[in-house]
């Protein structure tokens, strides 16, 4: 297991997340494909906030059961919040987010979300 550093672009929002990334998601649904983010999927209980979470906003959307997170300042997406469908507390970490690490070496998975 390691421990990634990541933030938004001004650092308003950092964080800290640990396991094993070992794969992405790319999603396709109307928020997703346009924020071009590519998710790692941990227990929420993995990522560490190492700014106030008050510093972050919420955008939820649909059926409101995903809590996009994103920064007011410079509009950064870092993670989301949600809950699997075993009802454990999930988190949705931007890779894109992290430092050093190589995007290229990191297998990325499609979800067509359009559909669901």
């Amino acid at each position: 297991m390691t421990t990634y550093r990541g933030s938004c672009h001004c650092g308003r929002i950092a964080f800290e997340v640990d396991g094993t990334l070992d794969g992405a998601m790319s999603c396709n649904c109307s928020i997703c494909q346009r924020k071009g983010a590519l998710m790692w999927f941990v227990p929420r209980d993995a990522l560490r906030l190492s700014t106030p979470e008050a510093d972050a906003s919420t955008y939820t959307f649909n059926k409101h059961v995903i809590q996009h997170r994103f920064c007011p300042t410079c509009g950064i997406h870092p993670y989301g919040e949600g809950v699997d469908p075993k009802g454990n507390r999930m988190a949705a970490v931007n890779i894109r987010c992290l430092e050093d690490i190589d995007l290229a070496a990191v297998p990325v998975s499609h979800f067509d979300g359009r559909s669901h």
